[in-house]
């Protein structure tokens, strides 16, 4: 008799250290942890998933699938928007969700020490208790986990100022792709013993190892903050505010982007009433320094000079909440233009970085791209740094449309490539932009980085597929 789903070596292998409730065979949990949150990237089915809730789980789980040449795939919350945590037929799905420990908080030497489970909002919460804070806040903090932020290398809104979640990572705590443990990194503020396996593993997609731990920095609690918001009537004019804002030396704790047609989306919801219709731009500015209200008219003073025909500046910190919630209200307006065209549209948010001097000729090449596909494109992002989330509207039941959106998605990495860019500012590869990493990598580099991929897991068994082909 062949065996079933629920009585295969797998799964008879698994079960000696691992309880019932920690191996999820039923068709719904498969096909829900089939993939990510990126459309255009394909995915399998899982022949089991598996939720351990301690790190000796996951060593079992590692042996077991390296002695019978099974692939594994890390999964988080499934937040990835590049199909890194895409399942492949007939794997193990890691689901470390389950793990979800904060072990401990050390104030005396800001650091905290996690579980890859816990979600980036409850970290956040459990240091503010004790007057300390974890910058790195992606948006969908709420949901995503630091082990998927560790895996994609995710930044966020404030990163202009306080950088990205490697900036972050002292150590990690790993299981390798054959089951050994090993610990990288150190608990110390300065330590350069080695080559640097932490930073080599953050943003590695779950390709190199799995992690089961982290140490993470901390830094004081941030200071109330005041914003401003800056309306543009051309894409160059904010381009410039931009690059002044930069040169004259100001750190703003938020500096973002809105294109004319994201500006469009949350004037229309009639909720903003300090937004106005009509602008090729919107940028909108946050100070968390010392003296932020005298930061902001020195900011001010420069949007002014650059062309601004419309400008509003907080007083209070209830003044700019309402300034920063312009910002919070574009997946809202976006969702509503959607509603509003007959429904059944879906919206792929896009991931690219050029330098900030080439901010506004990306911008207005992404309109132009809109327009020669026929598509509606949102461009948003983090000016600051000069990393853009272009967010393309289709409509997925129309094959037609489908085949123009992925072709407006080519012609943003090609133009953000050109303009001495990068594919990607903070979502990462996955299996979305293998080959796009190819033409950015080089022969040379991407050679070395399937060096280091054989190195760590020589079967290819761990995450395959994504990043780079082994």
């Amino acid at each position: 008799m062949p065996p079933t789903t629920t009585d295969t070596p797998l799964l008879r292998a698994l079960r000696t250290a691992l309880p019932a409730e920690a191996l999820l065979t039923d068709p719904a949990s498969l096909a829900a942890h089939s993939r990510d949150s990126a459309p255009f990237s394909d995915c399998g089915i899982p022949a089991v998933v598996v939720v351990p809730r301690t790190a000796e789980q996951v060593e079992h789980v590692m042996r077991t699938a390296y002695a019978l040449d099974v692939p594994v795939v890390p999964q988080g919350a499934r937040t990835g928007l590049a199909g890194a945590a895409n399942a492949v037929d007939g794997c193990v799905v890691l689901s470390t969700t389950a793990m979800n420990r904060i072990l401990s908080v050390d104030p005396a030497n800001r650091l905290v020490r996690c579980e890859p489970g816990v979600t980036t909002r409850r970290l956040a919460e459990a240091v503010a208790e004790h007057g300390l804070t974890y910058p790195p806040d992606p948006a969908s903090w709420e949901h995503c986990t630091i082990g998927g932020n560790i895996a994609t290398g995710a930044g966020g809104i404030c990163c202009v100022k306080y950088g990205v979640t490697a900036d972050y990572v002292l150590g990690l705590d790993l299981v390798l792709p054959d089951g050994r443990r090993v610990r990288t990194g150190r608990d110390t503020a300065k330590g350069v013993a080695g080559y640097d396996l932490t930073r080599l593993v953050v943003g590695s997609e779950g390709t190199l190892a799995v992690v089961v731990g982290a140490t993470l920095a901390l830094r004081p609690a941030r200071p109330p903050a005041l914003s401003l918001l800056a309306q543009f009537p051309t894409l160059a004019a904010a381009g410039d505010a931009v690059a002044a804002i930069t040169a004259a030396g100001h750190t703003p704790s938020a500096l973002e982007l809105l294109d004319r047609a994201t500006t469009e989306a949350v004037v229309d919801l009639g909720r903003h009433p300090l937004l106005r219709a009509g602008s090729a731009a919107t940028l909108i500015v946050e100070s968390d320094s010392a003296n932020p209200s005298a930061d902001l008219s020195a900011m001010e003073l420069l949007c002014k000079e650059a062309g601004s025909d419309h400008i509003a500046t907080s007083a209070t910190s209830e003044e700019a909440r309402e300034i920063i919630e312009a910002r919070r209200l574009v997946s809202t307006g976006i969702a509503a233009y959607m509603a509003s065209h007959g429904g059944g549209l879906t919206a792929f948010i896009e991931d690219v970085a050029v330098p900030r001097s080439a901010l506004p000729t990306l911008v207005g090449l992404i309109e132009e791209i809109a327009a020669r596909h026929r598509l509606r494109i949102f461009t948003l992002g983090h000016a600051g740094d000069g990393n853009l989330h272009p967010t393309v509207v289709f409509d997925p039941a129309d094959p037609h449309e489908v085949e123009r959106a992925r072709t407006a998605y080519d012609d943003i990495m090609a133009a953000g490539l050109e303009l001495g860019g990068t594919t990607t500012g903070e979502h990462g590869i996955g299996t979305l932009k293998r080959e796009w990493l190819e033409r950015e990598l080089g022969p040379v580099s991407l050679e070395l980085q399937r060096g280091l991929k054989r190195l760590f897991d020589p079967k290819n068994l761990l995450n395959p597929g994504k990043v780079v082909t082994a």
